[in-house]
């Protein structure tokens, strides 16, 4: 289950970008998430994913 909170949501996704993944596409695959809800939480806190970094910025 994935955090709630927005900013707790952040730390955890780039954690698993950095330390197990290649790609978000990558991450939500294996773990059965949906990218876009990812994408659409982390937005609202002004944050979006940059693929050539493999993070949220």
């Amino acid at each position: 289950m994935l955090p709630n909170d927005p900013m707790i949501l952040l730390s955890y996704v780039n954690t698993k970008l950095r330390d197990d993944y290649p790609s978000l596409a990558a991450m939500c695959e294996d773990l059965q998430l949906k990218q876009a809800q990812i994408e659409d939480k982390l937005k609202s806190i002004g944050y979006t994913y940059n693929a050539e970094l493999n993070r949220f910025v």
